[in-house]
């Protein structure tokens, strides 16, 4: 069934006013089938991915054994790594916290997203995770499953698309984030052009402060060929490479007492009065 433009572009307007009176009424479920409707009507249609079965994922843990604030003060740049593996679970854990699902009425995710377009979608580059074959992954949030793009040992391919820095090669996982401009821009202009990769910024803290609280060790990395990495993981046409994380087992982990930062910051205080 098709929409005229403008009757769909006033839908897409009105739907967030006409989603609350409905939900302020009790009619939840109707409010809740407009504001999907409306999302599904949005979204571009599908790219078209290699077949491949899908690989459901350990359920995402919602606590852990560090705080955030341990998490923040300990998050560093790691690119030396050993050579274990990481586990299913450590990778099911850091997809989830790249953008996964945190509220099942509507959908919403890990990251802040304009308008809730989210324009991202996330890979993972397997060399060495416990249970699966080497090869590419995309990451289906909605089900929390994978499903594989490519198969084979690719982080030689990575290597070379990212101007051979040395952790992507060494790298037990590297995490690929592209993005799909439209589904933000069709809303927002060119603008949403910078909310886009304000969301990828996004996703990257949240993989780098997980990967922190599990004991692993992550680089962030934006110096690469972007279509030769786009090709790399089986993308989407419409889909633009932005952002590469390097993940594996540090070979040492960066930890700050509470007594270092109180020294650090009581040496300035002093000299600065």
């Amino acid at each position: 069934m098709k929409f005229p433009r403008r009757s769909f572009l006033r839908m897409l307007i009105l739907a967030p006013a006409v989603r609350l009176v409905l939900s302020s009424l009790g009619l939840t479920a109707l409010a809740s089938w407009l504001w999907l409707r409306v999302e599904t009507l949005a979204q571009p249609s599908q790219p078209s991915y290699r077949r491949g079965g899908r690989i459901q994922l350990p359920m995402p843990e919602l606590s852990g054994v560090i705080t955030l604030e341990q998490a923040l003060a300990s998050r560093r740049s790691i690119r030396e790594y050993r050579s274990e593996p990481i586990t299913v679970r450590e990778l099911a854990q850091l997809l989830w916290s790249a953008y996964g699902i945190t509220e099942t009425r509507w959908g919403f995710k890990t990251t802040p997203s304009a308008g809730a377009t989210y324009p991202l979608e996330i890979y993972a580059v397997v060399r060495n995770v416990e249970g699966l074959e080497p090869g590419a992954y995309r990451y289906l949030p909605h089900s929390h499953e994978l499903e594989q793009t490519r198969a084979g040992e690719l982080n030689q391919e990575l290597y070379s698309a990212a101007l051979e820095q040395e952790w992507v090669l060494k790298a037990q996982l590297n995490i690929v984030i592209t993005a799909v401009y439209s589904r933000t821009t069709r809303r927002y202009g060119e603008r949403g052009v910078r909310y886009v990769f304000m969301e990828a910024g996004h996703a990257c803290q949240n993989v780098y402060l997980q990967a922190t609280a599990l004991g692993l060790g992550a680089v962030a990395i934006g110096a690469f060929n972007d279509d030769e990495i786009a090709r790399i993981v089986g993308a989407g046409e419409e889909e633009h490479a932005i952002y590469m994380i390097a993940l594996g087992r540090p070979v040492k982990q960066y930890r700050i007492t509470l007594e270092e930062l109180s020294s650090y910051y009581t040496a300035r205080r002093l000299t600065s009065s």
